[in-house]
């Protein structure tokens, strides 16, 4: 398989190593950081020798890959153009754009857009990841299957910020003041973590129902006492991390709650529970590593993309099998 890489930041570079240990082809890669641009994959990627890519920032590079990985941004209408670029290619796409993970919920016109575009290309685009895309949501519709009647979802998971890559550490706050944390949030300087709706109703759309409304939020949390972090010591009350959540309420009562919890030195799960009206199931994890476990689902969709109908997709759309809810 040829794929092309449109981003090229952290998660791009490892989904150009861990395709490569596949033994799949890396047929381009795209970015607009001139630092980087120019240069050969191999030496970004830290292998022995020149790849023979180097890093453009034109996308038409792209032209001969079999699906494009597309990795640059959260928010889809910040993205749009260049989902578009990859579909006028007559390319599939597999993105990690968080928001294009469920876009009807936020970007109905440009969701539309696409799938119009997708469809007169021929083409397939589904976004996709560890959160949202498996975790909370592909994951909790699977785990709903042996429930004969489901009436209500809730699902966590918790990670320990210190352990992730420098670009999350800093997107969730790590070192800030709180005001200026939530000030950053709010004018999306900083993301926290962006997809609680996008799961939720990913799991919505699963079970068959129309939620009445969908409630998220996120909050810094907050050191209680003085932390030793890399070298430098956090004082009591500095952010070092976010918690999250996201909420689907249905005929006036929580159905469906998501929840993302991302500081230093959290004890690392996921946890899911599964209400039904006769019995209820509990599943629990030690952790996942988000970003290798992103880049793998987004490696294994692109694997079948040829096996997914034309236009836009969500991973509720390719599971098989549906649950039964009921209030």
């Amino acid at each position: 398989m040829r794929i092309g890489i449109y981003g090229f930041g952290s998660i791009g570079r490892l989904v150009a190593k861990e395709a490569i240990k596949r033994g799949w082809d890396v047929s381009g890669a795209v970015d607009i950081n001139e630092a980087i641009v120019g240069k050969d994959i191999g030496e970004l990627l830290g292998l022995d020798s020149e790849y023979g890519v180097k890093v453009s920032n034109d996308p038409s590079i792209l032209f001969d890959s079999d699906v494009v990985i597309h990795a640059t941004g959260s928010y889809l209408d910040q993205i749009y153009d260049q989902i578009l670029t990859i579909i006028g290619m007559g390319l599939d796409a597999v993105s990690t754009c968080e928001t294009l993970a469920y876009p009807y919920y936020r970007y109905p016109v440009l969701a539309r857009m696409i799938d119009t575009e997708a469809l007169k290309n021929g083409v397939t685009v589904i976004a996709t990841g560890i959160n949202p895309g498996f975790l909370l949501d592909t994951l909790v519709i699977t785990m709903a299957m042996p429930v004969n009647i489901v009436k209500k979802i809730t699902a966590i998971r918790v990670i320990d910020a210190g352990k992730r890559r420098a670009s999350f550490r800093k997107k969730v706050g790590i070192g800030l003041d709180p005001g200026e944390f939530k000030r950053l949030l709010e004018k999306r300087i900083l993301t926290g973590h962006v997809g609680y709706a996008e799961s939720v109703l990913l799991i919505a759309d699963a079970l068959g129902i129309h939620l009445e409304k969908v409630v998220e939020g996120q909050e810094p949390v907050v050191a209680k006492k003085e932390i030793v972090y890399e070298g430098k010591t956090l004082s009591k009350g500095t952010t070092i991390g976010i918690r999250g959540y996201g909420i689907g309420y249905y005929k006036g009562e929580e159905a469906i709650r998501a929840e993302f919890h991302a500081y230093l030195g959290a004890e690392e799960y996921e946890e899911i529970t599964i209400n039904g009206t006769e019995y209820s199931i509990k599943w629990r994890s030690t952790g996942t590593p988000g970003d290798l476990a992103t880049v793998s689902i987004v490696l294994n969709i692109a694997s079948i993309i040829d096996e997914i109908a034309p236009g836009l997709r969500t991973m509720s759309d390719i599971i098989p099998f549906k649950p039964f809810y009921r209030r």
